[in-house]
This record gives structure tokens, C-alpha cells and sequence, in this order.
């Protein structure tokens, strides 16, 4: 994985890899469009949605903490704060403190929320199947031109 303070290296890349690079740039894009429509649709931004999916991912193996959840957002303690505050505002999350520390601050979906979130995955998930071949396709060029 590439290191955000290190400059990229110059590499010799062939005009398949760089076709390749580009059409797997346009999926996401895709993707992540559908996504954030989706979102706006229920009147949720795009990180808002991505808070939801990642307190409901946690929470199958237990709570999640702000400082959890803003490792997994990439974002700042007091950023993640104020997204919970505001999820909590709209009736999709609720705040409890950890039975063992006290300073801690675990977040858990409301049934609202569940729902929401269920509504937007099972669409995001059918996109997602969607574009799978073509993500399966490039691997698979890629795998068998560094073979080649």
C-alpha cells in the first residue's frame, strides 16, 4: 500500500495497464455515484450512509466506539463526533457508554437506522453485482499480462 507522505515512484506501465487503471477508476466512480445518490435520496449525506454500514459491520462482532468509527471514515475524533450527533439527531443511532471505561462512547444503530441502512445496501449490493464482471474481467487481464 502506498504511503500518502511518499511521492509516487516512476514506473514503466504498458497502455493495457493504463486502460485498465482507467476503466477500474470509471467503476468505482460509478459505483460510488449510485451510492451517494442513493444516499441523498433518503435525505442522508454520502458519509453519513458510510457511518451507518460501518456501525452495522462492527456491530457483528460488538459496539463500536467514536474513535472506532472514525478510523474506519478516515477522519478526525471531533469530525466523527458531530456525524453521530447528527445521525443521533435523525433517529439512526444511539449513544451508550462502555461498561468498562466510562470515557468511552459506543454507538449502535436504532431500528430506524437498521432499516435505512437495509434499504440502501440491498440496492447498493444489486449495483455492485452489477459491475463485478468488469471489476473480475481487469483482474484478471492484469493477472495475465504480468504473467505473460
Amino acid at each position: 500500500m502506498a504511503r500518502k507522505d511518499r511521492p509516487p515512484r516512476p514506473a514503466d506501465l504498458t497502455a493495457a495497464e493504463y486502460q485498465a487503471l482507467a476503466t477500474f477508476r470509471h467503476g468505482v466512480r460509478r459505483y460510488l455515484a449510485f451510492a451517494e445518490a442513493g444516499a441523498r435520496s433518503v435525505g442522508l449525506t454520502s458519509q453519513q450512509h458510510q457511518a451507518l454500514l460501518v456501525i452495522k459491520a462492527h456491530s457483528l462482532v460488538g459496539a463500536l466506539s467514536i474513535g472506532e468509527l472514525a478510523s474506519q471514515l478516515l477522519v478526525k475524533h471531533h469530525s466523527a463526533v458531530e456525524l453521530v450527533s447528527r445521525l443521533e439527531k435523525a433517529g439512526f443511532v444511539h449513544r451508550t457508554v462502555a461498561d468498562d471505561d466510562r470515557r468511552k462512547v459506543l454507538i449502535c444503530l436504532t431500528d430506524a437506522g437498521e432499516g435505512i441502512l437495509a434499504a440502501l445496501s440491498s440496492n447498493n449490493l444489486e449495483e455492485l453485482r452489477a459491475i463485478a464482471p468488469t471489476f473480475s474481467h481487469l483482474l484478471r487481464q492484469l493477472e495475465s499480462e504480468r504473467n505473460d
